[in-house]
């Protein structure tokens, strides 16, 4: 089955060089809308929200990417953001993965390289291009350094539940992680959702930051 993409960009002449770039993929691929602004795109998902994936810009007139990350996330949860942006900068990133981004790249990708995360984004992963995911990793450590000291007592989680954080932690999707710990990818997914709730997290990295924060990794 295709995936259905929704782009939301200003800028047209980047919206056509990325739109560009998901039609070098027809069998995989399925650009369904382009969004202007993080409003249009509310009011486009409102009409009919059939997208898999959005690919999200930050700086946008009327409402940035970031806002409307959180508008989408709240109203349709189901739905994968990548971040598509030319911004790298620490703040943006910590911002996007607050609002519920899963995955933060550089406009400048490869087609093949937007194609993988695409796919990845789908199966539970988190695609980062390289410059990114240091910075993320750079955010991780700082919040380790200065994190606050609470007893890691405070969360009751399972041996499997602390196995399939310390997966996380290394960026493993869904699929890789069950692979490793010899279960199905639906048992991983019901792992996740449980410390979601233990952890009061609302994505992945939300819940490692809280892992290394607590100590419980």
């Amino acid at each position: 089955m295709k995936i259905k993409v929704v782009l939301t960009e200003d800028n047209k002449m980047l919206a056509l060089s990325i739109k560009e770039k998901l039609e070098l993929f027809p069998d995989d691929i399925r650009h369904i809308h382009t969004a202007v602004n993080g409003k249009a795109l509310l009011e486009y998902l409102h009409e009919s929200c059939t997208a898999d994936v959005i690919l999200m810009d930050i700086e946008m007139p009327v409402m940035d990417g970031i806002t409307a990350t959180e508008l989408v996330k709240q109203r349709h949860p189901q739905v994968k953001i990548i971040m598509l942006t030319v911004v790298d900068d620490e703040d943006k990133i910590f911002q996007a993965i607050r609002a519920g981004a899963s995955g933060y790249l550089l406009k400048d990708e490869t087609p093949a390289r937007l194609l993988e995360s695409i796919r990845s984004i789908m199966t539970g992963g988190a695609p980062m291009s390289p410059t990114i995911a240091y910075k993320t990793l750079q955010l991780l450590r700082q919040s380790e350094t200065a994190r606050q000291q609470q007893p890691a007592e405070e969360y009751t989680l399972s041996a499997r539940e602390v196995e399939v954080l310390e997966q996380l932690s290394k960026g493993l999707d869904y699929v890789k992680i069950a692979e490793n710990l010899f279960v199905s990818p639906s048992t991983v997914r019901k792992h996740i959702e449980n410390l979601y709730k233990k952890l009061q997290v609302h994505n992945k990295m939300e819940a490692v930051q809280k892992a290394l924060r607590h100590r419980l990794i």
